[in-house]
């Protein structure tokens, strides 16, 4: 009752299964299905699904998520016809679905496996893919209690991997022949982002050319390591976006950091040609004599991606907190230095951007502190982490490409 992603997550599929039965889709409507967790997800599969329908136009798309995270962010997602909760897993719901959509291909990414699903398409022998999935010892597939587990990897008509370890991983267990390493999709998603960044006005005229430290994805152990670097720091420009963006969290955010204004605040202000500062003759002076905010704090969803480009540095959060480090592949692209904490074991990609010179890992606010200065002091060290960062994400491009080459010439019998 109290929390509001369970209220969305039970409340949205009230009605699912009404709706699947509405779709009309005849027997020779060819589907494809692409499941996804949540959003994070659905970007790395997005690249895959854009590409097939590109060549596949006749093709239906349907797309499922488990998690509100992605569907309420990508329920109007113009790729695909139809956009729907995951009903919960059972016999019955498995049914249901696939006999309403008859996929005549299914893509799962990266993770997110429910049994009575994946075993109803290996019954119906649909094709199904999992794309981007990446495999560590500790996982149930790879202990003696892991039957069921190992069970449904089988269900794959065929697994694309990111790492060479997860790849040995699966051969270990016996599963080798439907097993191709192609690497993270995420890779061609955030090329793609950059390479058709738009621009955010407010933002661009909250930077102007001063020194900016964007730190996307923060949880409140990151941001208690930033606040007094920034707190310190006024004439450094600081972008705050949240990971969570309820109104308790935002206020913890302007308590920690002093001088700072909200993103719906100042968007407002820029339209009502409020802005709440002016620069005269090169320094920054506030409008009716108030503090001149120099901390953006942004309290919406969906604009990350783009607001790395406008970092002089890039912070990237969770790497505080149990799960580990969140995307550092979005600030990378754009030829930043990454800066993220040491919870990383988990994520090939950003411990790969540390080996190359792109990323740096801090493991507390004084290291933090030290980092930020001399990256900000040592010109020749800031200009080796950009290249790296944007050399690292752009050597690793293509594994859409090869999973698409796959469909193409092993499921839809082309060239």
């Amino acid at each position: 009752m109290w929390n509001p992603k369970a209220r969305l997550f039970v409340k949205g599929r009230k009605n699912t299964l009404q709706q699947i039965k509405k779709i009309a889709l005849d027997d020779q409507q060819p589907v494809l299905w692409m499941h996804c967790a949540s959003l994070g997800e659905f970007e790395q599969g997005r690249p895959v699904i854009e590409r097939f329908k590109k060549n596949n136009a006749s093709y239906k798309v349907v797309l499922t998520f488990f998690s509100p995270s992605g569907y309420e962010i990508r329920k109007n997602y113009q790729g695909a016809d139809y956009v729907f909760y995951l009903p919960f897993d059972s016999k019955k719901n498995a049914k249901l679905f696939i006999d309403a959509i008859h996929p005549r291909i299914v893509l799962w990414v990266k993770y997110d496996y429910w049994f009575y699903y994946l075993n109803a398409l290996k019954k119906r022998n649909i094709p199904t893919l999992l794309i981007s999935g990446i495999f560590r010892p500790d996982q149930s597939f790879f202990k003696w209690y892991g039957r069921l587990h190992r069970y449904m990897l089988g269900c794959f008509t065929h697994l694309f991997v990111q790492t060479e370890d997860s790849q040995k991983l699966l051969h270990s267990i016996g599963i080798s022949n439907q097993v191709t390493l192609t690497g993270d999709t995420r890779f061609d998603r955030v090329v793609e982002i950059s390479e058709q960044f738009d621009s955010i006005p407010s933002v661009e005229k909250f930077c102007t050319n001063e020194k900016v430290i964007v730190a996307g994805s923060t949880w409140r152990e990151d941001e208690e390591e930033l606040d007094h670097y920034a707190n310190a720091h006024p004439h450094i420009k600081f972008i705050i976006a949240p990971h969570e963006i309820d109104e308790i969290h935002l206020k913890d955010i302007e308590n920690l950091f002093h001088e700072s204004i909200r993103f719906s605040v100042l968007d407002r202000m820029m339209v009502d040609g409020r802005w709440p500062m002016t620069l005269t003759n090169g320094h920054r002076t506030a409008n009716n004599d108030k503090p001149v905010p120099h901390v953006l704090i942004i309290d919406n969803i969906g604009m990350l991606s783009r607001l790395y480009k406008y970092a002089t540095i890039a912070y990237v959060g969770g790497g505080f907190g149990d799960d580990g480090v969140h995307n550092v592949l979005e600030a990378a692209v754009y030829s930043k230095p990454v800066v993220f904490g040491p919870v990383i074991e988990k994520y090939f990609e950003a411990i790969e951007l540390v080996e190359s010179g792109g990323g740096i890992v801090i493991d507390s606010a004084l290291e933090a502190e030290g980092v930020f200065n001399r990256l900000f002091a040592s010109d020749e060290e800031y200009r080796f982490c950009c290249r790296a960062s944007g050399d690292y994400v752009h050597a690793k491009t293509g594994a859409s490409q090869k999973i698409i080459q796959f469909i193409q010439e092993n499921l839809l019998f082309t060239s």
